[in-house]
């Protein structure tokens, strides 16, 4: 039976996408959320005004051809993803209230919410029988929507890729006793590359190519590739692993180590890190950006860019070029240049070299959108803050000869509107893993200092 789900603004936001997610069912869009969405789109927030743009875009193709009658009865949605699908807009200026349906009133604060609520509530009185439901991601207003009598309110979940974010990936596997005791057939060979292994797909769950082993015997094992039911496992070593250099710096843990290991493999053109703060992951990037650039001349230059706070998510306000708007919220990168060179003579002399000679471009996330960025090695922090649709946008503008670091901490997301669950962080994870030139590494342990590390476990 079609299903009739009435979306909040908030939802396309977040997938500008979002109409073509319903498939067979029917998508109610309430003329107050056509309303946010022109107000939205000539904002100076260019992240949200695009989305909108789109949303609004998505919409007007979808409705060229109809007439004021179909549109408010609906008009079929016809492309592949949407079979049967159904776009409706619901005149919500025309509802008047019932004495047998309990509308919201609208309260200048919460007039527009209040209206789609009603929206919801009026199509549920108006087709007894069918499943209605409002889709939103705000979670006040999912519980307004069931106080006021609507049956069913959900959050948006196209995004969401997991049950718990526990499963989400680590790029390594950690065994108890020996890895081999319980492998039946090996074929091994040795060569000038170092020992690899051939082994059944079926002796490790869940195995992707560039993942890790490691027993608690001391094997590391550095799994190349999973084809035709077979996994291609590379011998590695520990203290080869611990003892590698990168531009002076030394890894403090294995999960450090691995991380170097991916961020320097020149087949991995994506790394994604993963883990509290304090744990290196800005550190390691920075410091194997400076080596491939500077000694390994792989990349010409190095951009770095983040996700800016909710509360400066217009850098315009700030004086200065792009680079000097930017500043304030990349210090964390200047704050490890430090780190990396606070030993020198002249520290600041050496960082404002580096930064010079390695062409160390300080970008505002909208640089990235629009281009083809090639021969660069490209840093994005504080991605979980992100969502799906903004990091696609972003990854498919990588061009030839660059690396992308994706770094990010699940458990510091300041977006009201994304959980971890539904962070394009955990989508990109997931959605990588598999992929042959994609590495995944979640850091533990906090080597900032032992304040940090105790208020990452407290406080």
């Amino acid at each position: 039976m079609q299903k009739i789900y009435v979306l909040d603004t908030n939802v396309f936001l977040h997938d500008p996408m979002a109409l073509n997610a319903f498939h067979e069912h029917k998508v109610v869009v309430p003329m107050t959320v056509l309303e946010e969405l022109d107000d939205i789109k000539d904002r100076r927030d260019k992240a949200v005004s695009r989305e909108a743009r789109i949303a609004i875009n998505l919409m007007e193709k979808a409705l060229e051809n109809a007439s004021p009658k179909d549109i408010q009865d609906g008009v079929p949605l016809n492309n592949t993803s949407t079979p049967g699908g159904v776009f409706a807009v619901f005149p919500d200026q025309i509802i008047r209230d019932h004495s047998n349906i309990p509308f919201l009133d609208g309260k200048p604060n919460h007039a527009n919410d209040n209206r789609i609520i009603n929206v919801a509530l009026e199509l549920q009185a108006s087709n007894p029988g069918t499943y209605v439901c409002l889709v939103t991601k705000d979670i006040n207003m999912r519980l307004k929507a069931k106080g006021s009598g609507l049956e069913h309110v959900e959050d948006y979940r196209k995004d969401k890729v997991l049950d718990d974010v526990d499963l989400l990936s680590k790029g390594f596997k950690k065994l108890e006793g020996s890895f081999w005791s319980d492998i039946g057939n090996v074929e091994t060979t040795s060569s000038a590359s170092g020992t690899l292994h051939v082994i059944s797909d079926e002796a490790v769950a869940d195995a992707h190519p560039n993942m890790f082993l490691i027993d608690s015997e001391g094997f590391v094992g550095y799994i190349e590739q999973v084809v035709d039911g077979k996994i291609y496992i590379r011998d590695r070593s520990v203290d080869g692993l611990m003892n590698k250099q990168v531009w002076g710096l030394q890894p403090r843990n294995i999960e450090q180590a691995m991380a170097v290991e991916l961020l320097q493999d020149s087949n991995v053109d994506i790394v994604v890190l993963n883990g509290p703060a304090g744990s290196g992951k800005t550190l390691l990037a920075l410091a194997c950006g400076l080596q491939a650039i500077l000694e390994d001349k792989r990349y010409g230059k190095m951009i770095v860019t983040r996700s800016t706070p909710p509360i400066a998510e217009d850098i315009g306000f700030l004086p200065g070029t792009e680079e000097e708007k930017m500043a304030p919220w990349l210090a964390a990168f200047e704050d490890n240049l430090e780190v990396l060179h606070g030993g020198d003579d002249s520290p600041m002399s050496s960082i404002e070299y580096v930064k010079e000679r390695a062409n160390i471009q300080f970008k505002s996330l909208n640089f990235m959108r629009g281009r083809s960025i090639n021969n660069t090695f490209i840093i994005i922090d504080e991605a979980q803050a992100l969502t799906q649709f903004q990091l696609k946008s972003i990854i498919t503008r990588v061009g030839a000869d660059s690396k992308i670091v994706v770094l990010g901490n699940l458990a510091q997301i300041d977006n009201k509107y994304i959980t971890p669950l539904t962070s394009g962080l955990t989508s990109l994870v997931e959605k990588i893993k598999n992929f042959e030139h994609a590495g995944i590494m979640q850091i533990g342990g906090i080597e900032r200092s032992r304040l940090a590390a105790f208020a990452e476990e407290n406080l």
